[in-house]
């Protein structure tokens, strides 16, 4: 990867506004939306009017974003091949700005069993022609490192530890600061910083519960304080720990548009006519914008806004409601073909014929539950960033809900009041395997399923705890075979199949009457990539053994590596995320985070195959 580059979806799910990064030469926080500078021709204006109605509505109601601005989805910049100051980039601001010399303290020679000293810096006190080092009274260099803590608060606020009112427990001597090291294991308590004067705190000291005071409401990624303020206690965080950021993103599957060819122009430029609100602003479009005149140009501008005010009354009517209710009702419509097959289309699709896809198991046990399957030749994911979270991540609602609605965390903003998101989009192709809901609600009838059920409620109690408001509600007992079944599949899709497991990706459709909706039950088994248009096939191929590979994928669950550990696992007070999980590990469940919707949580592959430790609650008996 080129020096100080990142790829587009990493902007978008690792690297977005307010997160830090390692340089190599420094460490940065990605600046927000204000910062990112786009010109004309180093960014693409996605259309997907749905995503727009979804996010612009959450954005309008928390106070993000004014109610009279339309919302608009840009893609990063994009490097355009040269290297001008023109080509567009994102703001990185330099974060923290505390230092820590590489070399130790050159006062003399250490004394036998003296800590390890290296001299604690600000920006201001480097070279200022590099800032990369700091002079000793003029008489010698050391390079210098971003130093490894900083505080932060649940609202997402981050700054730096001021460590000279955590030495001094007040204004400081204006003395020399040193960092000490003992030992060889890194632990908190062999490491401290001290004052010239003769104060000193432990790491250990420093990070007991509000000895780093409160929180100011900074906010580096957009140079200011938070308006609101904020009165949470600030939390040591290290830059490098995997819970500094939690990207929020929402991600829907692109559904077909409207037969007429003036409405399919229409829905392709949807983005880029975001700020068009009349007929004579259609005509202004037209004149300054040369893609939308090139292509509308013979259509009359009355017909143009008139299919773009439907366009827009009917992504608001769908931000109402949820986006993968939508999805599941196209893809389990039935129809022979969904959607229409060239190359500008979002979606393509088939309903297989049964004995297509059961060929030599037709009519085992393991396939009488499924109702039918849906061969996705052609799909176009989005996926937009909205905001983030620290320290823990935002649960995934089942209903396709909004994630920082159920948090203990508070979802912080990317932007000022920018009038677009950060989106990308990717192509790719699928499998959809709906459940009958007949066969599911007898199986939820079973005594043994019902057994089963209470101990993953209690289970989920137990993990609740850790929210303090709004604690997520458990998904059901549905949502867990679900997604379990789509554990399995994908780990033997891809061995059938070759695409790599972390290439696949899960959405799964759990509507019960419980949620306000008539049963509907599936699994969106898929694969994308950004920049690319389609992928190579291996999963619409593998359609025709499907069933040949549910009943491996069963096969291989029956015994995992780990049992009987695994299979006698049952949620319980004791074990953080686990407590979801009934019998899952990464011998049989567990898949890569980045292709689980629900980071491998509710799982239990009692509920599909009869295990060592539980019988009679499987679905596929």
């Amino acid at each position: 990867m080129v020096k100080n580059e990142l790829r587009l979806s990493q902007l978008i799910r690792t690297f977005g506004p307010g997160a830090m990064v390692d340089m190599p030469s420094q460490s940065v926080v990605i600046g927000g939306l204000e910062q990112w500078t786009i010109p004309p021709g180093v960014f693409e204006t996605l259309s997907e009017p749905r995503l727009q109605a979804r996010l612009e509505a959450y954005l309008h109601d928390s106070g993000r974003l004014d109610r009279a601005v339309r919302l608009a989805l840009r893609t990063p910049p994009i490097r355009a091949g040269g290297r001008h100051d023109d080509d567009g980039g994102v703001a990185a601001p330099t974060f923290p700005t505390w230092f820590v010399c590489k070399d130790a303290e050159i006062d003399g020679e250490r004394k036998p069993g003296a800590p390890r000293r290296r001299r604690l810096v600000r920006w201001n006190d480097l070279d200022p022609s590099t800032h990369k080092k700091f002079e000793f009274d003029g008489k010698r260099k050391s390079e210098v490192t971003p130093i490894r803590f900083v505080s932060a608060c649940d609202n997402g606020h981050l700054q730096d530890i001021d460590w000279i009112w955590t030495v001094h427990g007040g204004p400081g001597c204006g003395r020399e600061m040193w960092l000490e090291e003992k030992g060889a294991n890194a632990s908190p308590a062999d490491i401290a910083v001290a004052c010239a004067c003769g104060k000193r705190i432990t790491l250990e000291e420093a990070f007991q519960p509000g000895r780093l005071g409160k929180c100011r409401g900074e906010r580096p990624w957009l140079l200011d304080r938070d308006p609101l303020g904020c009165d949470k206690l600030l939390k040591p965080l290290p830059r490098t720990a995997t819970n500094t950021y939690f990207s929020q993103v929402y991600t829907v599957i692109s559904l077909p548009t409207a037969d007429d060819d003036l409405s399919k122009l229409v829905a392709e430029l949807a983005g880029e006519m975001t700020i068009v609100q009349s007929v004579e602003q259609v005509a202004v479009s037209k004149q300054y914008n040369g893609k939308i005149g090139a292509i509308l140009q013979p259509y009359d501008d009355e017909s143009i806004f008139a299919c773009l005010v439907r366009l827009r009354e009917d992504a608001d009517a769908g931000a109402k409601g949820s986006a993968k209710l939508a999805e599941f009702d196209l893809f389990a419509s039935g129809r022979a073909e969904i959607g229409q097959d060239h190359a500008k289309s979002k979606l393509y699709a088939q309903t297989l014929p049964r004995d297509l896809w059961e060929g030599e198991v037709g009519g085992d046990a393991q396939t009488t539950g499924v109702r039918a399957l849906v061969a996705v030749h052609r799909l176009r994911e989005v996926s937009a960033l909205y905001g983030f979270t620290r320290f823990e991540p935002a649960p995934n609602a089942v209903d396709d809900g909004l994630e920082d609605k159920q948090l203990a965390v508070r979802g912080a903003p990317i932007s000022k009041g920018a009038n677009w998101l950060p989106a990308v989009e990717q192509f790719g192709e699928g499998l959809f395997v709906h459940i009958d809901p007949t066969a599911m609600a007898d199986w939820l009838a079973r005594e043994p399923v019902a057994r089963r059920h209470d101990k993953l409620v209690a289970g989920h109690g137990h993990w609740q705890k850790r929210f303090r408001e709004n604690p997520p509600v458990f998904p059901g007992t549905s949502y867990v075979f679900l997604h379990s079944l789509s554990h399995a599949l994908m780990s033997e899709i891809s061995i059938d199949c070759g695409y790599p497991a972390s290439a696949l990706k899960e959405r799964i459709y759990a509507f019960t009457e419980s949620l306000g909706e008539k049963d509907r039950f599936g699994i969106l088994i898929y694969t994308a990539s950004p920049g690319a248009q389609g992928t190579l096939g291996g999963l619409v191929a593998a359609a025709p053994r499907f069933a040949r590979i549910l009943r491996s994928a069963l096969d291989r669950l029956a015994i995992c590596s780990n049992d009987p550990v695994c299979a006698d696992h049952l949620p319980d007070d004791r074990s953080g995320d686990r407590a979801t999980h009934g019998a899952a590990c990464h011998g049989c469940l567990l898949i890569s985070e980045t292709s689980c919707e629900a980071r491998n949580q509710s799982l239990d592959r009692a509920l599909l195959v009869d295990t060592m430790a539980q019988s009679g609650a499987a679905f596929f008996s």
